[in-house]
């Protein structure tokens, strides 16, 4: 039976585990998909490159209001999907190659299985499907995430997509339904949308972006209106062949014909078949698998990060998990600490959504005193330059100490515009220091958060 010092199931943000502090060990890798993980191949990287496209599609096409005539010929659909993979699969294949030609690394491409607490069984992926065994001084389970697939479409038998497969179509179909009203869904609809198909979202609630700040959520779910036929307060109850696409009937009573059936309803850990139970490894209700503080799962040696145990389906706080654990790993009698408490996210759809702390109706449920203040782009000497109508920014203080709870940003780039409240979060600045102790470059967009947070002090 093979050993080593240390196994890593899955090689996205595990993958960064191999430090120099390994240089003498002999670590193993081991992948049951494609090299890199979701963030590279299907998730976070590809899926920006055509937020981008679609980004300059749509800012071309609303060029006429600012006196700039303007239209689009064509999308070379091919040519954007190419661009995307044609630089994404040679990373991932040069990442495959280094580790497994590494002198103190191997990759073994298969799916790995508990046989025990630090001993593992892989089928690799080959046609004759052989198990390898092999123990480990430690092992990170970092195996990641799938796509969730509501039964009723599993059932269909009906070709269907996820956000795996949908960037890679060969066409671009000329309708598109798309189930779910999530961050992977808001996203492709303005993709695939802004790219010229016509979107139909399928949600059962009331509002898209249910996560995020109501008042967020209701605006985004106003503008969605106007750009996609969102078929809301609905879910779908059947599914058939149709054509060269598919019928999608709905619980109201009515039915959508499309190309393409893009199922964005959600992802769940992959831990069903890691053979936890016979590592006697705990595992939320959810299917994550429960670690503590520092990344430990119940038994000595055995760790996990990322989707796979993380409430936090996001890269960036994989990638902080995967830091942490690293240093663990080596440093038994000094080990750190996850900091999950100022996580922040975005959303690439249009308009972009970015959010961190906590949202207004949590502050009201926990009987949180708060002070409130909204600032809109429009009322910004560049967002009146952009004739910005549905952008704003809000923060959400303490009146007491005076710090920051929540900021909350629907606009153009508030991915980037979050930024500095993420980090007086994280560093405990009040948001007079943050609104008052630095320039704020005039007319910059950044103002409409400057102006957001005097509106905050002016009510402490």
């Amino acid at each position: 039976m093979e050993h080593v010092d240390l196994a890593i199931i899955g090689s996205g943000s595990g993958n960064s585990l191999v430090t120099p502090d390994f240089a003498d060990k002999k670590v193993m890798v081991i992948e049951s998909g494609t090299f890199g993980g979701t963030c590279l191949n299907v998730g976070c990287i590809p899926t920006k490159m055509l937020v981008y496209a679609a980004d300059v599609a749509r800012g071309v096409r609303e060029a006429a209001r600012y006196g700039v005539d303007a239209r689009i010929d064509g999308v070379r659909w091919r040519d954007l999907r190419d661009r995307v993979f044609g630089r994404i699969d040679p990373i991932s294949a040069g990442g495959l190659a280094y580790r497994s030609e590494g002198p103190q690394t191997g990759v073994i491409q298969g799916r790995a299985r508990f046989v025990g607490p630090r001993e593992l069984v892989v089928r690799d992926n080959g046609p004759q499907g052989q198990e390898r065994r092999l123990t480990a001084d430690q092992i990170v389970v970092a195996a990641g995430s799938r796509p969730h697939i509501p039964e009723v479409v599993a059932a269909s038998g009906v070709r269907y997509y996820t956000s795996n497969e949908v960037m890679r179509l060969d066409e671009l179909p000329e309708r598109m339904v798309i189930l779910g009203g999530g961050f992977i869904a808001a996203e492709f609809a303005h993709v695939f949308s802004d790219l010229g198909v016509q979107v139909t979202v399928v949600i059962r609630g009331q509002r898209l972006l249910r996560h995020e700040d109501e008042e967020v959520s209701e605006a985004f779910t106003r503008f969605a209106d106007t750009q996609w036929d969102v078929r809301r307060g609905v879910e779908i109850v059947a599914v058939h062949e149709s054509g060269s696409g598919v019928r999608v009937e709905l619980s109201d009573g009515s039915a959508v014909q499309a190309g393409v059936l893009l199922v964005a309803a959600g992802r769940r850990p992959n831990t069903e078949d890691l053979g936890l139970t016979a590592a006697g490894i705990q595992t939320h209700p959810d299917g994550r698998i429960v670690v503590d503080q520092y990344g430990r799962t119940g038994i000595p040696g055995v760790w996990a990060l990322g989707d796979v145990s993380s409430p936090y389906q996001l890269k960036h706080v994989a990638n902080h998990e995967a830091r942490v654990v690293a240093h663990n790993l080596v440093h038994p009698d000094d080990l750190r600490r996850f900091d999950h408490r100022w996580v922040p996210s975005a959303v690439f759809t249009c308009p972009q959504i970015a959010s961190v702390g906590a949202t207004e109706q949590q502050l009201r449920a926990d009987g949180t005193p708060y002070v409130v203040k909204v600032q809109q782009y429009g009322d910004t000497a560049y967002g009146w330059a952009m004739e910005d109508t549905v952008g704003f920014c809000k923060v959400l203080a303490d009146p007491a100490e005076g710090h920051l709870l929540g900021v909350h940003i629907m606009g153009d780039q508030a991915s980037t515009l979050i930024q500095p409240a993420i980090q007086a979060m994280s560093l405990g600045l009040t948001v007079e220091q943050l609104a008052r102790g630095q320039y704020w470059i005039h007319p910059a967009l950044s103002e409409v958060l400057e102006n957001a947070m005097i509106g905050v002090l002016a009510q402490m």
